[in-house]
């Protein structure tokens, strides 16, 4: 083997052993069937219902912290649909609003619809956990890229729920987000 073809070979070794560990031991690696058996159950309709208050950030695509947001969020059930509205205020003074569509179907499965959203996101609530995939078309200000896009909601004690999202473009992670949502007390108001 000459000089060129180890080269290659290492190259193919190392993307190799990258995709093997996107797969199998990173944040994209969940699937909904990990939370199985869990000691709560995580039902949107219980647990995102009414009012609600979220705090945030959003990281860059080396992990520094971007932007910081609140939020609130309105979530009105009848009977497996809801219509759940955000509304954003970002550190900048920036504001966003977006409104979803969202359908509860019988096998715990997830169908949702936003003005953002390019097509349907499709996610799963499982154990004490959600995940929701959908592809996002950024703010022109902001680029107005389209971003592949994973949520994960996790149930804890007390009812909250934590929120961790992963941006990618082109297979490549660009970015994420971290929040906590709650519902909304009257000291909050």
């Amino acid at each position: 083997m000459d000089w060129t073809q180890g080269m290659l070979m290492a190259a193919l070794l190392v993307l190799c052993g990258l995709w093997l560990r996107a797969q199998r031991w990173s944040f994209a690696a969940q699937r909904p069937q990990d939370y199985d058996g869990a000691a709560q159950s995580f039902d949107l309709r219980t647990h995102m219902r009414g009012k609600m208050i979220c705090d945030g950030v959003i990281f860059g695509p080396l992990g520094r912290v971007q932007s910081r947001f609140t939020a609130t969020m309105e979530a009105r059930w009848s009977g497996a649909r809801c219509i759940m509205t955000e509304d954003f205020i970002f550190d900048s003074g920036a504001r966003q609003h977006r409104e979803w569509q969202l359908e509860l179907l019988e096998d715990g499965q997830i169908l949702a619809q936003a003005e953002d959203v390019i097509g349907q996101g499709q996610g799963q609530q499982r154990g004490d956990a959600v995940q929701l995939r959908y592809r996002l078309r950024l703010p022109s200000d902001a680029g107005g890229y389209v971003l592949n896009t994973v949520d994960w909601m996790y149930l804890v004690p007390g009812g909250g729920i934590v929120n961790r999202s992963e941006f990618r473009k082109l297979g490549v992670p660009v970015g994420g987000l971290i929040a906590t949502m709650r519902q909304q007390s009257s000291s909050d108001a």
